[in-house]
């Protein structure tokens, strides 16, 4: 039996990922996981930071739980940060599937190009976005290292105050809005 992928895409809005997360979706037969959507979905023209962060923790263990059963699963969150990304690279493992990390970049005239085209084309697929807030995005995304694209890297230890990389998913994902 093959084991089944965690594909984890990573970038800052509108790079491309939910584009590729849909054909991942369709050429890997993945359960396609995209917070957006949900948030949307749940909030309309809000984008509260507290629910983004319920969202995707229980996109994250729906995900996990389908790993379980043997499906592809595909992450469309963007997962700025290394800890977020080798929180999800030790739970797949501790499933025992396998990761497949793609990273999305454009230039930052190409990225406000796309994100003015989405908005005046479907609006309700997204929220507004300031050039201030792009620039502090982009300013603050980890850039995966190559070791974690190829998957040579080891995802090493849960930061300082957290014995496991699940306690630390939970601190980042809480179950539930405070």
């Amino acid at each position: 039996m093959r084991k089944p992928t965690l594909f984890l895409t990573v970038g800052l809005p509108c790079t491309g990922k939910t584009t590729a997360a849909r054909r991942i979706e369709v050429e890997r037969q993945a359960l396609r996981l995209t917070k957006d959507e949900w948030v949307k979905a749940l909030y309309g023209h809000e984008n509260p930071p507290s629910a983004q962060d319920v969202i995707e923790g229980r996109l994250i263990e729906i995900g996990l739980r389908a790993l379980e059963l043997g499906t592809n699963v595909v992450i469309d969150f963007g997962l700025w940060s290394r800890d977020e990304r080798s929180a999800l690279r030790q739970a797949a493992a501790d499933v025992g599937a396998t990761v497949e990390l793609r990273y999305f970049a454009l230039t930052a005239d190409e990225q406000r190009r796309r994100l003015d085209r989405r908005q005046a084309e479907a609006p309700h697929t997204t929220w507004p976005m300031s050039d201030r807030e792009l620039a502090e995005w982009a300013a603050t995304i980890e850039i995966p290292t190559p070791g974690e694209l190829d998957g040579s890297e080891p995802v090493g230890d849960p930061p300082a105050g957290f014995a496991t990389w699940q306690q630390w998913r939970t601190h980042r994902w809480p179950p539930s809005v405070a």
